[in-house]
């Protein structure tokens, strides 16, 4: 068996034109090499695989069986290399066949992936989108396994070592029913607690929130009377009881069967983040997919 520590791009690159010409003189010529540095490294050539390769004929000379069987090989290694080393070739989304992995919660999936899909589908007719639920626990795991390539997550929590970019600032609204008589305008600190809550609890069966921590540090408690997990059920819960909910204004910035008013206590926002690993950085089409998504943003 060849060592393959004695080989070097070099002699391969002479055996493969070697190959091709038959001839010291004309392959020297093709490589820009003297014909004494070809001959060197045709000997080497003959010590490594044990066998002459090449040996002198009435036309030039002519390759053994050996040379013969690494002729088609040694090529289709040398174009493998080639295509690997060369620069990346640009990203045309018209004919990419690429599937996006992306982890999202149900907020980012309405904030973020809804405002992209019309672009996405228009640009990149022949791309998929897989949609996986965020585990902020996996984030770095699944990012470094090359299981997910694009995040969505809130700043506190995000794993540093991954790049990130600021999709935008999110601020809390309250929210109900469109004709909710209690939201024709804001509510006292008193009417707000008084008023029946629902809550979004990723884990289930929660019935605080920050809300409730703010209120805390007044003295006051709000009324929490349903828990759900997701952001869908908490909606069509709010359009069809006379329930209210703190939640973030994206969620409820279009719609048309909601009331939203300012709540009477004062909330930090978050930010939220694109995520997004090291390997992924510089790729073509992985750029052109995070830019799509900060255009779908600016254009509302």
């Amino acid at each position: 068996m060849v060592n393959l520590h004695r080989l070097d791009l070099n002699l391969l690159l002479t055996l493969d034109v070697l190959l091709s010409e038959h001839n010291v003189t004309r392959a020297a010529q093709r490589l820009n090499l003297s014909q004494p540095s070809v001959s060197v490294q045709l000997a080497r050539l003959r010590e490594i695989f044990d066998d002459p390769l090449l040996l002198p004929g009435p036309r030039g000379m002519q390759p053994t069986a050996r040379a013969d069987g690494l002729r088609e090989p040694l090529r289709q290694a040398l174009e493998a290399l080639q295509r690997a080393v060369s620069p990346v070739s640009e990203f045309d989304p018209a004919q990419a066949q690429v599937t996006w992995r992306v982890a999202a919660t149900d907020y980012t999936e309405t904030a973020v992936l809804l405002p992209l899909l019309a672009r996405l589908r228009a640009a990149a007719p022949a791309s998929r989108l897989a949609i996986f639920e965020l585990n902020p626990g996996q984030i770095q795991r699944q990012a470094e396994q090359g299981d997910i390539d694009l995040f969505f997550h809130l700043r506190d929590g995000s794993p540093p070592a991954l790049h990130q970019r600021l999709l935008f600032s999110e601020r809390y609204v309250l929210a109900g029913r469109v004709n909710h008589p209690a939201l024709q305008r804001r509510p006292t600190l008193e009417q707000f607690c008084s008023l029946e809550h629902v809550i979004v609890s990723p884990e289930g069966g929660g019935f605080s929130a920050a809300t409730d921590l703010a209120l805390a540090q007044r003295g006051l408690t709000r009324n929490v009377v349903l828990s759900v997990p997701h952001f869908l059920f908490m909606l069509d819960a709010l359009a069809r009881t006379d329930l209210v909910a703190v939640l973030p204004e994206r969620l409820v910035a279009k719609s048309g069967v909601l009331r939203v008013v300012e709540p009477p206590v004062e909330l930090a926002g978050f930010d939220m983040l694109m995520l997004w690993h090291e390997r992924l950085h510089r790729d073509p089409g992985h750029k052109w997919l995070r830019q799509q998504i900060l255009a779908s943003l600016a254009t509302g």
